[in-house]
Order: C-alpha cells, then structure tokens, then sequence
C-alpha cells in the first residue's frame, strides 16, 4: 500500500465519519427529522470536518508522525482546532450552529481512526522505501547514508555502494554495476560526477535503465528524495533556472498581497499578546523587551529584523546561536520554543523587509565570510528572506558554517521550486513543527 493510498484511506475514512454522524442527527436523533444537507448546519458541519482536515494535514497525519502516541496527539490537535473555530463562530452568530450529537460523535471517533490511518501507513513503510546503488566516492555515500536517516521527501534505503573504479566494466566483458544491481534488488542508481564521465559505467546505467531501474546524478537524487541542492555537483550554469521572484511577475504580486494580509493578522495577533510577554519579560528577562539586530535583506541591502529579546541584557555576543544557548533567558527560552520570539517580525513583513517565506535572512558579518567560504552563497540574496522558509523547517540551527553549507543548499532548492504551492507547503510544515516540534 502507497503512502499516497493510505492518505486517501485516511481522508475517505474521516469524510465518511462525518456523513455519518451528519446523517444520523438529522434522521435519527432530531425531533422532528431534517433534512441533512438542506440546512445551515450541513455548511457549518463542512466549516468542521475543513478545519480538522487542513489541521491533519499540517501535523502530518497520517503517515509523518514516528509514533502512535504522536499520532494520536495530532489527531486531537486537528479536532480541537476544528472545534476552536467552530465555538468561536458561535461566539460570533450568538447561537448553536452545529449540534451536540455531531460535534461529540466525531470529537470521540476521529482520533481512534486516525491511529488506525496511522497503523496502515507503518504497515506500508517498509514496501515504499527505494532501493538504492549509489556509485561513487565514499563521501558521497556517507552523505546519502547521513541525509536517509533525518525527514526525507521520499523513502529510501541505501542496499549497495561501488567506487568508481569498482563499477568499470571489465576487460573479460562482466558488467560489475549491473551484477551487483540486480543481486541487491535496486531501484534507484546513483552516479558521482566521476562515475558520469566513465563511458562503461554510463553505458550499464543505460542497460540497467532499460530494465526499469532509475538513474539519477547525485545532485537529482538529493534534490527529489532529501529537497535540497548539493553544492559539491554544482557549477555555475547549472544555477541560471528561472526564480519565481525574479520571472514570474504574478506569483510576486500575489506572494506581496498574502504577506501584506498575514502581516495585518500578525500585528492584531502581537498587541494582543504584548501585554503577557510584557509582564514575563518583567519577571523572567529584566531588561527591554524588544531586540533588533542588522541583517542581509534582497540584493544584500541592510535592514534592522525585530524580536523579542530572549537573551540576557547586553548581550553582544555575535558568534551562532544554538539550542540550549547558556545566553538564552528562562522566559526567552518559552518565548523560543513557542516561536513567539519572531512575532514582532511581522513589523518586517509589512514594510516588505522579509516575506513570510525565504531564505533566513543572516548578519551581515556572517554573510561576507560565508561568501569567501561557501560557493555560491549569495545566490541566496536574489529573493526576499522570510520568517520562515525551506532550509528552517528541513533543518535545525545553524551553528557552525558546515551547518550554514547544509542549508544552503536546502535555501538553493527553494529558489529552484519558488512558487505558491511550494510557499504553501512551508507554511504548513512550520505549523506543524510547532506543534510537534523539529527544525526551526
């Protein structure tokens, strides 16, 4: 069973649940019997099942979560927040807009049928992993082999590893890549820039694609299964694809209205909170309450970023922040790992500083030397930062330039795909990971 299957599982499932409890109500349980889907309940009940849908969604139901308690507590967040904005249209209408019956019958039902949404997906993750052959440097493999572990787009394993010169046809007329491929049952193959410029080894990746194996570069392969670029397989022509910042002038006014809108929700959504971070701050931080720090906006320009201050008075320590920083306040500490600490950035958004979504935008400092260390780093500066983006929710901090290489080329990736779909994804996987946690 494919993951794709058991999603579809998993939404046809939950649909049904509500037909049911919809239907039930208004033939069985009202007195006198309604009509289900001829009255404003029918839409509000549509509001409810939406809400619970795009919450799965964003935790990751129902394969994403890595155990059944996980799953179970995505389940009841996604129906607390469909149940959160139907009480508040309540609030709002001054009135009952859904009955009791429905809303408790699916409260009770949804979650123990996304554990088993969940267990059919376990079920099925063993099957949908590639196979893969990778044919090359041993870095390369180590790199493939490191990257499988962590979130991956696309399930894999790593069954077989050759060296270049391993996979050289043979004078005797053998065919090592193509022997070992099929004994270890592979999918997927992988080809180093060495073992691209092998004649004999191209011409078995050929035959062993004829065969339906899939031959990829390493750049492909981790580009599709990992969502990032290598920068080791890079050259500079490789880099000249159309970014949808830079060519595609509807997707730019159509990200600006989105950022301007999220941006006004997030000004409503900071006066309401600074009254409690004020008093926390009072208590927990002693000192001011807001922070601002140079960073490298678009084109390299210099703008002031905004945040609560989450490190101690007077700090002016620039080296790379981490997990767990000793610099880091006790209240600042709930104010990082509940993500309110990037709130006052919505300031930023609105004058067009950053967008929602984009590269993290770095200091200034950091930028000119990573530029001297890391190739094609300030290709990132052809698009707006963002509050959140690609490389934030695929990988943790940054704390060493090894760390900022890592997500480069996870930001290099972003600017290949740029567009709405894409943006939307990150969206939600941000949402997600603060609900449950992960990169940031």
């Amino acid at each position: 069973m494919s993951r794709r299957a058991t999603r579809l599982i998993f939404l046809s499932g939950t649909l049904a649940l509500w037909l049911f409890f919809v239907v039930a109500h208004a033939r069985v349980l009202a007195t006198p019997a309604y009509d289900p889907f001829g009255t404003e309940r029918f839409v509000w009940s549509v509001v409810f099942i939406s809400s619970f849908i795009v919450g799965a969604y964003a935790t990751g139901l129902p394969d994403l979560p890595r155990t059944r308690l996980l799953a179970a507590g995505s389940a009841l967040i996604s129906a607390v927040v469909a149940l959160g904005v139907v009480s508040m249209a309540q609030l709002l209408f001054g009135r009952p807009l859904l009955p009791r019956a429905t809303v408790g019958g699916l409260m009770l039902t949804l979650t123990p049928w996304s554990i088993v949404a969940w267990h059919l997906s376990r079920d099925g993750s063993a099957r949908l992993a590639d196979r893969i052959l990778v044919v090359g440097r041993d870095e390369e493999r180590g790199a493939i082999e490191a990257d499988l572990v962590g979130e991956v787009e696309r399930p894999a394993e790593l069954v077989g590893h050759m060296s270049t010169l391993d996979a050289i046809r043979q004078v005797d007329g053998s065919a090592p890549l193509v022997a070992l491929a099929r004994e270890r049952g592979a999918d997927v193959i992988v080809l180093d820039s060495a073992s691209q410029a092998e004649t004999t080894i191209v011409a078995q990746a050929a035959q062993l694609h004829a065969e339906g194996m899939r031959v990829r570069t390493v750049s492909l392969f981790t580009e599709e299964y990992f969502g990032k670029i290598s920068v080791s397989e890079l050259q500079r022509v490789s880099l000249l694809f159309d970014i949808g910042e830079l060519h595609r002038m509807r997707y730019v006014r159509a990200k600006r209205i989105v950022d301007v809108l999220i941006g006004l929700v997030g000004v409503a959504v900071l006066v309401a909170i600074l009254p409690i971070v004020f008093v926390g701050n009072r208590i927990g931080n002693k000192g001011p309450l807001f922070y601002g720090q140079p960073r490298v906006a678009k084109g390299g320009d210099i703008f002031q970023i905004h945040k609560f201050r989450s490190m101690s008075s007077g700090t002016t320590d620039t080296s790379w922040t981490a997990e767990d920083d000793a610099r880091i306040t006790p209240f600042g500490n709930v104010l990082r790992r509940t993500h309110l600490d990037e709130l006052p950035q919505v300031w930023n958004i609105l004058r067009g500083d950053i967008s929602v979504v984009g590269p993290r935008p770095e200091q200034p400092h950091y930028v000119e030397e990573l530029e001297k260390k890391i190739p094609y780093f300030g290709i990132r500066h052809l698009v707006r930062p963002g509050l959140t983006g690609w490389a934030q929710v695929k990988y943790s901090y940054a704390a060493s330039d090894s760390d900022a290489r890592e997500k480069l080329q996870y930001d290099l990736y972003y600017l290949r795909r740029q567009s709405t779909v894409l943006d939307v994804r990150i969206v939600v996987r941000t949402l997600r990971t603060i609900f449950l946690g992960g990169g940031r």
